[in-house]
């Protein structure tokens, strides 16, 4: 069986904010805008105004989220969405949700970019000095799968 889980495909639609949680993880935030179209009679599309959603990830996606994207930047996230309740200054309750990404990265099929597929520097659980010199084994190479699944 296949495993699917929750995605979104978006565009950034603010400036990223990289922040601290009460634990100390990082969190990054973005408000992000979903394009809307309708379609006409003749088969042409209208753009309709889009809609703004809050996106939150956390821990080292969210550090490397926050370098990474832009305002603008249209990407594909997986994830799942988390509804909460905020009180205002006058006492009154209101339902808010989020996306939190688990995983995310640029939409390539409107994205130029670059792969670097050098080795990872791993750094180890207790190295407070930093990287260690073990290094992460590289993704493996078309020419390392099995033949059967390159036949898909």
């Amino acid at each position: 069986m296949i495993k699917t889980s929750t995605s979104m495909s978006r565009f950034i639609a603010s400036t990223t904010l990289l922040s601290r949680t009460e634990g100390g993880d990082p969190r990054m935030y973005a408000k992000v805008g979903q394009e809307h179209f309708i379609r006409n009679d003749d088969g042409s599309f209208t753009q309709e105004e889009p809609t703004f959603h809050d996106l939150v990830v956390y821990r080292r996606a969210a550090e490397k989220a926050a370098t990474q994207f832009a305002k603008g930047d249209k990407f594909v996230a997986e994830g799942y969405i988390h509804a909460y309740t905020v009180t205002d200054e006058d006492g009154q309750e209101f339902e808010r949700e989020e996306f939190v990404a688990r995983k995310i990265g640029h939409d390539l099929a409107v994205t130029r970019y670059a792969v670097d597929r050098s080795p990872r520097v791993q750094q180890g659980p207790s190295t407070p000095a930093g990287p260690t010199n073990q290094v992460a084994a590289p993704f493996p190479t078309e020419s390392a799968a099995p033949a059967a699944a390159m036949s898909l």
